[in-house]
């Protein structure tokens, strides 16, 4: 190995320095600092030396923004502290509810102002930024807020997302959230390139920028002008924790982040709807999208005994801009059989451009909303679309209507397999009663079948159910045991390598659970827990399958409707030889043991929270249920104890106030192996 000059050595950590400077102040500060050709010019100088002394190449260097070759796919990255969705708030009401409920839950008296944070909501597309020691390590989507894709190399080509955090106080693992977007000039730019290539134009700029993140080769990530700007933190280790979350966001600006200018700290709800009609009246000549204002309790001790409800915090929400409506015309409607039966209208549209997308097709809903709107195929209607909202038609324009138009009639057979369509009393909803035996629910239940959640089937995607169905290949869920090579390589776009390595993962999830299973099997309203606590009290499939309604009422969370869907579907003569066809085709488990020994920790709730390093939180998760636990979300007086790993906060500082006892994963890995 050669040795490296001393002056080398200083030359390329200054050249480092200053391009990183020279990145923050372009792309975050948008103040360049220097002229674009001596940016070229001392980035080329770096790259010489790094050419010349590769030993010197360190992660955080401007030119390792941009990866090597592409990947074949993104690897799932769970998120340590989930990142939650929000609640939404559409009126001034709605915003004087949710402060009224923050003061009754803190006990604020009615005349004392909160303290709120801020910010406009960018639209674009959310991201976890994971940093330890200030360095960028790893990158994340949202996914479903428990478990997103590794994107780190195609943020790293984002030039506002530093690669090592700068200035003082910086943590030793610090996890940053932001949304990644793309700024109304450099979209404009991006489709008229595109139109000039004669390629397809991105719909809007959302959609452009969540596109470019799941690009597979991050070169192409790096020819797309996407920013990002930095709204919250998830994990924060080692450093100063700031006491406010705009405290936080002034941090994150020292760090190196870019922070929108329009955030703002204001003090009740009156300046709230201030801020909200102040950013209202910008809204259109900002250089980025937004679809509204997010609004946050300001103090994190607040916010803290605040908690959290279901997937949304209570010290958080999005009050969104009035949803934009077009008029259009209604040109058919087509129904729709969907897994579990429904029978859904979807109206066909002239297409129209509205809420930032070219829409062609509405929701309907059901029959009762087209008798409510008084609806006719041919009528003038006028469309709208909220945020990420369903298009769908609220009103027909009366005096527009023409001559000849169409009354709607909902069809007594379904579409797909002219079985009966029956509407259940008490429900708006009407179905095709063919079960299994209707193509369209097939297709649903199949997808449902093969899901990460259920029997996992990894390289069975919706386009490759379709092509398998629409091949005769496939005539339910039983059928995939039945698919052999020369039938799928035969498929278009079908490689050999692809089908051996199906073949083997339907082969793999042979080897499941009871709680999977049941789950697999789309039975209405029954989810993962609802799956696992039957499997827990029946123990056999064969006890599920014979349970009465009475029965199944005697099961906590198990309500009337749902016993009735239970009792339906394995009453329903399509249904049981298909789950009789899978099991025979190999399909098996582990039958859960009903005596008191096998169960120890029958009526128990636990929680988990932190980071788990010997066993993955999904594992810790199964093996607790396996015992007869319920694994809870939040902690309460009625929590029997909680598995805290590093990185755990709230949950972990509310077991300790109420005195519930707190476990190490060490503890737990031993704990269960006394069971």
């Amino acid at each position: 190995m050669p040795i490296i000059p001393e002056e080398t050595v200083q030359r390329y950590q200054r050249l480092k320095d200053d391009l990183n400077q020279h990145n923050h102040a372009y792309y975050v500060l948008d103040d360049p600092s220097i002229p674009d050709s001596e940016y070229d010019r001392l980035m080329r100088e770096l790259q010489a030396i790094e050419q010349d002394f590769p030993s010197l190449l360190t992660p955080d260097s401007p030119s390792q923004r941009v990866g090597g070759v592409a990947l074949d796919s993104f690897s799932q990255v769970v998120h340590t502290v989930p990142m939650l969705s929000l609640d939404n708030a559409f009126s001034d009401t709605e915003m004087v509810d949710f402060d009224r409920r923050i003061k009754d839950r803190i006990n604020l008296d009615s005349s004392q102002q909160m303290i709120y944070a801020c910010e406009p909501k960018l639209d674009g597309a959310a991201v976890s930024v994971l940093y330890k020691a200030g360095l960028l390590e790893r990158a994340a989507t949202r996914g479903d807020g428990s478990v997103g894709e590794d994107i780190t190399a195609n943020v790293r080509t984002i030039k506002s997302i530093p690669l090592r955090l700068q200035g003082e106080n910086i943590p030793d693992i610090l996890e940053v959230r932001g949304e990644i977007y793309m700024p109304k000039d450099g979209f404009n730019r991006l489709n008229q390139k595109a139109k000039q290539a004669g390629e397809k134009a991105f719909v809007n700029p959302r959609n452009a920028a969540a596109g470019s993140l799941r690009q597979l080769d991050s070169k192409i990530t790096a020819t797309r002008p996407l920013e990002m700007c930095a709204y919250s933190v998830g994990q924060f280790e080692g450093g100063d924790k700031p006491n406010s979350h705009f405290q936080m966001l002034q941090m994150l600006g020292q760090l190196g982040f870019k922070i929108n200018q329009h955030i703002k700290q204001v003090e009740g709800i009156d300046d709230c709807e201030d801020y909200y009609q102040h950013l209202a009246s910008i809204r259109d000549q900002l250089d980025y999208d937004i679809d509204g204002i997010v609004y946050k309790v300001n103090d994190f001790r607040l916010q803290e005994r605040l908690g959290f409800v279901a997937k949304a915090p209570r010290w958080a929400i999005a009050r969104k801009f009035p949803a934009q409506e077009e008029m259009t015309r209604l040109l058919d409607v087509e129904f729709q059989v969907g897994r579990t039966g429904a029978v859904t209208p979807v109206a066909r549209l002239e297409p129209v451009f509205v809420g930032g997308v070219t829409v062609g097709n509405a929701t309907l809903h059901n029959a009762d909303e087209i008798n409510r709107l008084g609806v006719c195929i041919g009528d003038t209607v006028i469309v709208r679309r909220a945020g990420d909202v369903i298009p769908q038609i609220v009103k027909a324009v009366l005096d527009k209507r023409p001559e000849g138009a169409q009354p709607i009639i909902f069809p007594e057979r379904c579409p797909v397999c002219q079985s009966a369509v029956k509407r259940a009393e008490g429900e708006a909803v009407a179905r095709c009663t063919g079960g299994l035996f209707c193509g369209a629910q097939t297709k649903e239940a199949i997808k449902h079948y093969a899901s990460r959640k259920a029997m996992d089937i990894d390289g069975l995607g919706d386009k490759l159910v379709d092509a398998l169905v629409d091949n005769d290949l496939i005539y339910s869920v039983a059928d995939l045991y039945d698919l052999n090579l020369e039938g799928l390589v035969n498929l278009e776009r079908m490689a050999q390598k692809s089908a051996e390595n199906l073949l083997q993962s339907i082969e793999v999830s042979k080897q499941t659970t009871l709680p999977k299973f049941l789950y697999s099997l789309g039975i209405r309203e029954v989810g993962e827990a609802t799956a696992q606590t039957l499997a827990n009290n029946f123990g056999t499939l064969d006890a599920v399958i014979a349970a009465s309604i009475d029965q199944l009422l005697e099961i906590d969370d198990v309500g009337p409707i749902v016993a009735r869907h239970i009792v339906d579907f394995f009453n329903n003569p399509d249904n049981l030889p298909i789950v009789e066809a899978i099991v025979a085709a190999g399909v098996q488990w582990k039958d859960i043991d009903q005596s008191a020994d096998s169960l120890p920790l029958k009526g128990q709730t636990w929680v988990l929270t932190g980071t788990m390093e010997t066993m993955s939180r999904a594992e810790a998760k199964d093996r607790l249920q396996e015992f007869g636990a319920k694994v809870a979300g939040s902690v309460s007086a009625k929590t029997h104890a909680v598995v805290a790993g590093p990185g755990a906060g709230s949950k972990l500082k509310k077991a300790q106030a109420l005195e519930i006892q707190v476990l190490s994963e060490q503890s737990l890995i031993e704990f269960l192996a006394t069971l």
